[in-house]
């Protein structure tokens, strides 16, 4: 399966050809940065990720003390993907930047008790309270 995406303006685009996991995040910066009250990802192999345009970065430290680089459109401002120094192999993209939203199938919710009480987790997916160690064997 090829994943594509990009910006609202076009001036960057992505292609990934393999996908890792993918689930909703609940934590602090993922609700200041996405606008709303979780920010959606679809994890995919760096190794078989390549992009066009240029990407800025904005680094901050995460509540594991990883280094999480949110990458964004310099012209629209869109947020596209994202790199965490926890996870060096992988690339977070922000589902909201597919081109193909049903390619998106969440597995997991992250940072599940800090979600506000009016965007509670999906009860049918597993839940993890704060942000696991690493990604369970039978999501990815």
């Amino acid at each position: 399966m090829t994943i594509t995406g990009g910006c609202l303006c076009g001036a960057v685009r992505y292609e990934a050809a393999e996908e890792l996991f993918s689930g909703h995040c609940f934590c602090d910066d993922c609700r200041r940065s996405s606008s709303t009250a979780h920010g959606s990802h679809m994890g995919v192999a760096r190794a078989a990720f390549s992009v066009t345009g240029e990407v800025r970065f904005f680094d901050k430290p995460a509540d594991s003390g990883n280094i999480v680089s949110r990458g964004f459109c310099p012209t629209c401002g869109s947020p596209v993907y994202s790199l965490n120094s926890g996870f060096p192999d992988t690339v977070f993209l922000r589902a909201s930047s597919l081109d193909d939203m049903a390619q998106f199938h969440p597995q997991m919710s992250v940072y599940a008790s800090r979600a506000p009480a009016w965007d509670q987790p999906d009860g049918s997916l597993p839940q993890f309270a704060e942000m696991p160690s690493r990604v369970p064997e039978d999501m990815g």
